[in-house]
């Protein structure tokens, strides 16, 4: 893949990944905004003794404004990093096509997000203890690199296991072998429950299923729009191609 290929796949990331961020927008604003304007009507109502502070950025900008800026850009940003995995990823995870890369390349992301939330899901205001914060943020990105670790590892297992297993069962070992690396290091790390009494625990659950639907909009519209948009930079045949000549190489060592 030439480097003329590769910028048009990272600029069309950065499209994919900026009307994905749209999408996304309009989930966040409907389902996330809710329950943070209800979490922090909850730590209004339990701050006795404060004196009201001046915002120095409105709850409307915040909400508006600010939520699109930050979604927006978080879209496009991402959008590039995940077509660069991309062009590195095409004919080196397996013979798929295109537009089947994209769709694996999204949902790996939207893996490496989902195994640090599930030990430690994202908490609305009012909620969690100011003095674990740093902890809590160092350990989620643990999680985060053990899981991209543990990913490749798994992908590397798989393959080495598919020709004496067949792309099938090797699929499935490399999988449970990650379910299990993942299930001994939730185990060991440690939990935290910072939810403070009273707190409605429907508004908690909304919260966290909201910003899992966030991710989950953002992944699944980026890995549809971009597998559209490369297939027409990376024909079918020159993936092909790529998929091919990287069986080669590695098969040229054996064989020697």
């Amino acid at each position: 893949m030439n480097s003329l290929t590769i910028r048009n796949l990272l600029v069309r990331g950065m499209l994919a990944g900026l009307a994905a961020g749209v999408l996304t927008l309009v989930v966040a604003y409907f389902l996330g905004e809710p329950q943070v304007d209800a979490a922090i009507a909850f730590e209004e109502s339990h701050s006795h003794g404060h004196e009201h502070e001046v915002e120095a950025v409105s709850r409307g900008m915040q909400s508006t404004a600010g939520l699109a800026t930050g979604i927006l850009v978080y879209g496009v940003a991402l959008g590039g990093i995940a077509a660069l995995v991309f062009c590195f990823a095409l004919g080196r995870i397996g013979r798929f096509s295109t537009r089947a890369t994209a769709v694996l390349v999204s949902g790996g992301a939207l893996l490496v997000y989902l195994v640090p939330f599930l030990k430690y899901p994202a908490n609305p205001p009012a909620v969690g203890d100011p003095d674990t914060i740093g902890q809590r943020t160092a350990l989620y990105f643990l999680m985060m690199l053990l899981g991209i670790l543990l990913a490749v590892g798994a992908t590397i297992l798989g393959r080495r296991l598919a020709p004496k297993l067949g792309n099938w069962y090797a699929t499935v070992a490399g999988g449970a072998a990650f379910v299990v690396a993942i299930g001994i290091a939730y185990a060991f790390l440690p939990a935290y429950d910072n939810v403070p009494h009273g707190f409605p625990g429907t508004s908690l659950w909304e919260f966290r299923l909201s910003t899992l639907a966030v991710q989950l909009v953002l992944w699944t519209a980026f890995g549809l729009i971009f597998g559209h948009l490369a297939e027409r930079v990376v024909p079918a045949k020159e993936a092909a191609a790529a998929t091919e000549a990287k069986a080669e190489t590695e098969a040229a060592p054996a064989a020697t």
